[in-house]
């Protein structure tokens, strides 16, 4: 058998959060490797943002992430910037177009991203190896050595960029939490998060037919909510508004939806019996949710949508508005990882280096991007995680 290859760093996973990683090392001249089991590198930046790559978001800041150690990201995230990484693109010359709330997405294709990532980590002399699934993994006084098809690999440090359980299609695994298990750290329990709801009986009867139906709402558990988009599908709910607040439920519990959040439907509806009396309530509501929606409430509230408003007393017109303001329900669950944008929850931080990322049980392991304990907002956030947990460690294996 051929001598073992030594590398200083090996970086297993080659996504967002592992490339950057590799890109950092490589130039402070370190000899770096990027290990990865899939075909392609980087799937999740490919598909992202509808083929056009939502790469950061000019706020990223500690409040936009979901951690149980909630002042873990601050370091990294201001130590790397969503500023630094745009300067980067810019730098590349890759067109990019701002959307909403300073999210900003690649103006032609995601494969710019991979692009300059992949010429950065070449340029500096980093090595990609694709299709080399990771066995016999074990610590050694030196650092570590790992196999892979056709190879030992012996190094010094040892970096988990793998992430977490999501879109399993695409090569998700749960393999960064078996190695930090196997070193001592906790798992904090995850879920899926950035993932539309299902419902079930007579909720998913109720919605029937309103699939493709979206609106402005607030969707909120508790005290957090987040005014967005929402739609209607034929399994449930889902829109903007509805993944970020999926991050956030856990089963059981009920999340209130505002179906117009910009008014109160409830005085709207008298001021419509005051100044149009004679009109029919199937052409006021009409107005105010789109006909598919309005003509499911009439149905729900068990109203003639011929009535004029004029005939309907404060506890019918109520009897509308509680299917808008708020609406309350407890989904049946989620679509799951096979949709999920993200993982929340992950490898416990408690004993990771908020500085180098660097674990406190097992000296040379570092863990960097979703495969920890910290998850992004929709809109740009995650990426920001990746480049900014990569840059750190890139500055310390």
């Amino acid at each position: 058998m051929a001598a073992p290859r030594k590398f200083d760093a090996v970086i297993i996973g080659a996504g967002a959060a592992g490339l950057m990683t590799a890109i950092e090392a490589a130039k402070r001249g370190r000899t770096v490797v990027v290990i990865d089991h899939a075909k392609a590198p980087a799937e999740k930046i490919r598909i992202s943002g509808g083929g056009r790559c939502n790469f950061t978001h000019l706020d990223a800041a500690q409040k936009n992430y979901i951690s149980a150690n909630p002042n873990f990201c601050k370091s990294a995230l201001k130590r790397f910037t969503p500023w630094d990484f745009l300067d980067r693109v810019i730098a590349r010359g890759i067109p990019y177009h701002h959307k909403a709330e300073n999210q900003l997405f690649c103006d032609n294709s995601a494969m710019d991203i991979i692009d300059m990532l992949l010429d950065d980590l070449k340029s500096h002399g980093g090595e990609l190896w694709l299709q080399s699934p990771v066995s016999d993994l074990e610590k050694t006084p030196e650092g570590f050595r790992l196999s892979v098809p056709g190879a030992v690999i012996e190094c010094q440090n040892l970096v988990l960029a793998t992430g977490g359980l999501s879109i399993p299609k695409m090569g998700a695994t749960g393999f960064a939490y078996d190695v930090a298990r196997r070193f001592g750290h906790d798992i904090v329990p995850t879920r899926a998060g950035l993932v539309p709801f299902t419902l079930g009986g007579e909720k998913l009867q109720y919605i029937e037919g309103l699939s493709g139906v979206s609106l402005n709402a607030r969707v909120r558990i508790g005290k957090k909510s987040f005014n967005d988009g929402f739609l209607f599908t034929h399994r449930g709910l889902s829109g903007p508004s509805i993944l970020q607040i999926s991050s956030y439920w856990t089963p059981g519990q009920a999340v209130e939806i505002d179906l117009r959040p910009d008014i109160n439907v409830m005085e709207t509806l008298k001021e419509r019996r005051r100044s149009t009396p004679r009109q029919h309530i199937a052409n006021v509501l009409s107005e105010i949710v789109p006909k598919r929606l309005s003509d499911r409430i009439l149905e729900a509230a068990i109203l003639d949508g011929e009535t004029r408003i004029a005939d309907l007393s404060d506890k019918k017109l109520m009897a509308i508005n509680t299917w808008l303001q708020p609406w309350s329900l407890i989904p049946d669950g989620s679509e799951g990882y096979r949709t999920a944008e993200v993982t929340v929850g992950g490898i416990d931080t408690q004993h990771i280096s908020s500085q180098t990322f660097e674990s406190a049980l097992c000296p040379g392991l570092y863990v960097v991007g979703e495969a920890l304990d910290v998850t992004g907002w929709l809109g740009g956030y995650n990426f920001q995680w990746a480049w900014s947990s990569g840059w750190a460690a890139g500055q310390a294996i």
